[in-house]
Formats: C-alpha cells, structure tokens, sequence
C-alpha cells in the first residue's frame, strides 16, 4: 500500500529546516533543565512515602502544592472514570519502615487539614482513619439507639463491620445519610449524625518505596542505553560504513535529549520514572529501525545510481520508502496517543514519551541522520576522489559512497 507514488521532494535541500527544528527544541529543552535545577525524578528513584486520598470534592491541587513544596502530586482519573477525585500525594523518604509510613501520612495529613479545613463541634470526623469498626461500636453501645440493653455488644459490633466495609468499598463518605445502604437501621443512622460528620477526603492507603533504585538505577540506566547505542554503531558501521553507524547513534541520542527536555519543560505533568526508562529504551530501538530502513535503501539505490550525487540518492531513497514510514509510525502514533488518553495515570508518562519519541525519532531518521551523512561525503569527497581515482579508476571528483 503506498499513499504517495513518485514523490520528488528535496529532503536534503530541507536540512538546515529540520536542524534548526532540532536546535530550538533541544535549547528549550536544555533550558527547562537548567530552570528547573535538573529532571524531577518520581518516588521510584528518590524513595519515599506514596499517600493516597480520595476527596468528596475535586481538590485544589496548588493549595496543596503549596504547603507540600517538596511533595509530587498525581491526580488518578481518566476518560473512563471522571468522578475519582483521588490523588496520589509522594513525599520523599523520612525514615525507615513503618516509621517513615506514619511520617509521611501524618505531613500529609496535617497538611490536608489545613487547606480543607471542616468539622462540627463535638463530633468526628466518619472518614477519619481513626474512626475504626470497634469506635463505631463503642459509640452505638454508649448511645443504644436500637434499646437493645444487654444485646447491645453483638450486635452494634456487627452493624460496625457493616459501616466500616461500606466505607471502604466506597472511599469516603459525602453523606451520613449514605451508611442505610450498608444495612444500618435509620436508628442508627439517626444517632451516627448526632455524633459524626462527613470529612471532605479520607486516606485511601500508604507505601513506602525505598530508594533502593536511586543514583544506582539512574546509572544503570545510562549505561544501559549507551551500551544499546554503542551495539548499534557497531552493527551498521559493519553492515554500511562506520559514518553511517555515527550518524544513527547521534540521531537517536537526539530524540532522547528532546525527550528529556520537553519531560523537565512539563515537569509538573510528568516525571521520570521505571516506565519512562522503558520508553526510552523502546524509543532507542524504533527509532534506529526507522534510520536503517532508509539506510538499506540508500545501498540499493547507489548500485543504480553510481553517477548520481549522494545527495540525490539519499532523497530518491527517503521518497521511495515515505509510505512506509507514514504507515508504521501513524499506526504506531495512533496507538500510543490511544493509550495516552485512555491508560490512566500509570502508563501516562510512559505513554507520553513514546507520543513526543515516535515524532522526533521519525523526522530524525530523514532530517538529522541522512543529512548528515550526506555532509560528511560532501566534506570528504574531493579527499577521496584523488586517492580512489587512481586506484580503482574511478572519474576526478567523485567521492566514494558505500560499497554494495
């Protein structure tokens, strides 16, 4: 299937478009770094306490930015489920254990009460974690609205459990009114409201992540990726000529600076995490398979066209297989943007990198790597041709290319 037949478009006369293109978006990017006093890097590499609150109402996420400056806050809602008012507030680590857990919960906690301030006089808070099954027991036995008397334990400790697993299923409570749907009588419903009042968020749940994966992953992961960039200059230096190898490398290397830069430029959006690093390798490898398919095609077509320029080869080749890029990096575009919209807040920075990767990977195969092989010949060429001309008769001023 080809979308476009006998396309003659001049990429190579397009070069310095698509290196200024890359200049500006690196500038921008190296920019943000520097303002922002490097990347912001997600709990998986700094350890910390990870907090989850759910809110009757949807949150003022700068007020609570503001009395939380060092914590990262990420909402968890999606297409699918705009109602969650939840977010997952991160606070870097605080001591060890459980300790570091009550720490954290507590900062946030007391953090939270300050910017949603609430309450009755006299009565608590029902979604308040203190307010266990046996408070709530105790409470009804004091009150007795069943006037159950000498009964009163079993059953007040029951209807408890029923109260205290509603509201976990639910998250939290916005209305006392509510609780009838877990089984309590209207008694007791009745006389819970003379005692409680509905809090304006609960705490869904806490972990601590230690930062075992710290400096030592971040260093891993550079390594990691060099060590992928270094196998694939050695494979198309083998395979072509060791320009063409360098070329890629550098290309690659290119889209993962952009990358990086536009993360710190939307640094309060997203972070770099375990998932990012995923994204970045996955990014490494399409992009390199996109620059080599132009590549091969630049070999095939110097067998045909051994009089042509370089600069002419490399256009015809870059046109001949522009079908196929626009087919597999707009599926592959379409897929990722799917999964930016739809997959939630876990894979949204994940699915982020790969949106802003398979763009710049894709001009960066025809707009950063061609042309700078094509620079490079054109540099080299009138050196060659005095030194290939005698030797292989080849005519003076023609510069080597790759060999078929």
């Amino acid at each position: 299937m080809e979308f476009f037949r006998q396309t003659s478009i001049d990429w190579m006369g397009k070069s310095k478009f698509f290196f200024a293109l890359s200049g500006f978006l690196l500038l921008v990017g190296f920019t943000a770094i520097i303002r922002n006093g490097g990347l912001t890097y997600s709990i998986d590499f700094k350890g910390g306490t990870l907090v989850t609150v759910r809110f009757a109402q949807p949150p003022n996420q700068d007020a609570i930015r503001r009395l939380l400056p060092q914590s990262t806050i990420q909402s968890i809602h999606d297409v699918t489920n705009q109602n969650a008012n939840d977010i997952v507030i991160g606070l870097e680590e605080q001591g060890q254990g459980e300790q570091a857990i009550d720490a954290g919960k507590t900062t946030i906690i007391n953090a939270l009460s300050q910017t949603f301030p609430s309450g009755e006089p006299g009565k608590q808070d029902i979604n308040s974690e203190s307010i266990t099954t046996k408070v709530i027991a105790d409470y009804l036995v004091s009150k007795d609205p069943l006037t159950l008397s000498l009964a009163a334990g079993s059953r007040y400790t029951q209807i408890a459990q029923q109260i205290s697993a509603y509201k976990t299923s639910k998250g939290i409570i916005t209305d006392l009114g509510e609780l009838s749907n877990s089984g309590a009588p209207a008694q007791v419903v009745t006389s819970l409201r003379a005692g409680f009042y509905p809090g304006p968020f609960a705490i869904g749940g806490a972990e601590i992540v230690g930062p075992k994966v710290g400096a030592e992953l971040r260093r891993q992961a550079v390594l990691v990726t060099l060590y992928a960039l270094a196998g694939m200059l050695v494979y198309i230096a083998i395979r072509f000529e060791w320009i063409y190898g360098v070329a890629a490398v550098v290309a690659v290397f290119h889209d993962v600076l952009i990358t990086l830069g536009l993360f710190s430029l939307f640094h309060q959006y997203f972070e770099i995490s375990l998932t990012v690093i995923a994204a970045l390798l996955t990014l490494v490898g399409y992009s390199m398979n996109d620059t080599i398919v132009i590549f091969d095609r630049v070999r095939e077509n110097n067998r045909l066209m051994r009089r042509e320029p370089l600069a002419a080869i490399v256009n015809r080749s870059i046109n001949q297989t522009l079908s196929r890029t626009i087919l597999t990096s707009g599926l592959t575009f379409l897929t990722v943007a799917v999964l930016f919209v739809m997959g939630g807040p876990a894979l949204r920075s994940f699915s982020f990198a790969l949106v802003i990767g398979i763009v710049v990977g894709t001009y960066s195969s025809f707009g950063i790597a061609a042309p700078l092989v094509v620079g490079w010949n054109n540099w080299r060429g009138p050196k060659v041709a005095v030194s290939s001309g005698s030797a292989a008769g080849t005519r003076p001023g023609t510069a080597k290319r790759v060999p078929a």
